[in-house]
């Protein structure tokens, strides 16, 4: 019997929805988080020009990224989450919301849903929301809220996901959200989305992995991924040396080890990490800064990439081969 409130269906990210038992398949990496994607017929309102799930996207209804989430009864898949949390084969759930009149309200039920089932700590992705359905998240029993820039100037943000596309957010209205959640999260309880392969410049970059940790907000990063039917279908990935230099530097960065002011760029380009090369080559040779970053427990397998590569953001330790590649091509 279906909960009054709670929304009939949901949908699943489908290496998720086979570590749930909800479905069959054969996983390369398993994920460690459950992904969840909130339920509506047609399209999100807003028109982000990256994303399937777009007013202006054209690609299947059924894909987030290049990832299949299909839809199941929402009785069906909660039980199976807190199932999962207690046999230690999930360390979280994300729930992550489209955009749409009263999405916030099928969020909060979700997440008090499950609450009542687990302990599991529940992460929420979101648009911009009102303070008080903040401090509403945060009463169903939601630790973590993450609200994505995408883009990392002003000038991309608008091009990619705001006035310019015809959606509904700005710059300035992420950024004073995300501010707005760290005072009632929590500082490093708060995290953003930041796209590299938009167009942006190295420096721009980094600046902005900087102005995300000083307010407090933990930055992770993603490739652009083209996805056929969107308005960047026809756009390139980044070269992975490109997104491997972010990857370092937003690892130094995060960790407080280095800082953008302490890094040189030459034409936009990073040129030097602010550390000698032999301390870099044992971070990098740790292969930490190269997997998969944003909530604990998120390893989000072949979000970026198939498995057959290359493969942007690693879900699991990469290889001492592939370690070995990553110093090549850095020069280190």
């Amino acid at each position: 019997m279906q909960e009054a409130g709670l929304p009939r269906k949901v949908r699943v990210s489908i290496g998720s929805a086979i570590v749930l038992g909800l479905t069959e398949g054969r996983l390369d990496a398993e994920p460690t988080t459950v992904y969840m994607l909130t339920y509506k017929r047609g399209r999100c309102s807003a028109s982000c020009a990256f994303c399937p799930q777009s007013a202006r996207s054209e690609a299947r209804a059924d894909l987030l990224s290049r990832v299949v989430w299909p839809a199941f009864p929402t009785r069906h898949v909660l039980p199976r989450v807190a199932q999962a949390f207690e046999q230690a084969r999930v360390r979280r759930v994300c729930i992550q919301a489209l955009n749409y009149p009263r999405v916030q309200d099928d969020v909060i039920r979700l997440a008090e849903r499950i609450r009542t089932l687990s302990r599991i700590p529940i992460s929420v992705s979101c648009q911009p929301l009102e303070r008080g359905d903040m401090h509403r998240l945060v009463q169903a029993g939601v630790e973590r809220v993450s609200i994505a820039l995408d883009a990392v100037t002003g000038e991309l943000f608008d091009e990619v996901k705001g006035a310019s596309t015809g959606g509904p957010y700005t710059w300035e209205g992420h950024l004073e959200a995300l501010k707005e959640a760290v005072g009632i999260f929590g500082g490093n309880h708060v995290t953003t989305h930041l796209i590299a392969g938009l167009g942006e410049k190295e420096e721009d970059f980094v600046a902005t992995i900087q102005r995300c940790v000083d307010l407090g907000v933990y930055p992770a990063v993603f490739a652009f991924t083209p996805i056929a039917g969107t308005v960047m279908a026809n756009c390139s990935q980044p070269p992975v040396g490109y997104y491997r230099r972010l990857q370092l530097a937003r690892h130094l960065i995060a960790h407080d080890i280095r800082r953008y002011e302490d890094m040189r760029f030459k034409e936009g380009s990073l040129t030097h990490f602010g550390l000698p090369k032999e301390e870099l080559r044992t971070i990098l040779r740790t292969g930490e800064p190269f997997r998969t970053s944003g909530c604990p427990g998120c390893n989000r397998p072949y979000y970026n990439e198939r498995p057959g590569g290359p493969i942007y953001n690693f879900p699991r330790q990469p290889a001492s081969s592939e370690i070995a590649e990553i110093e090549k091509l850095l020069g280190l």
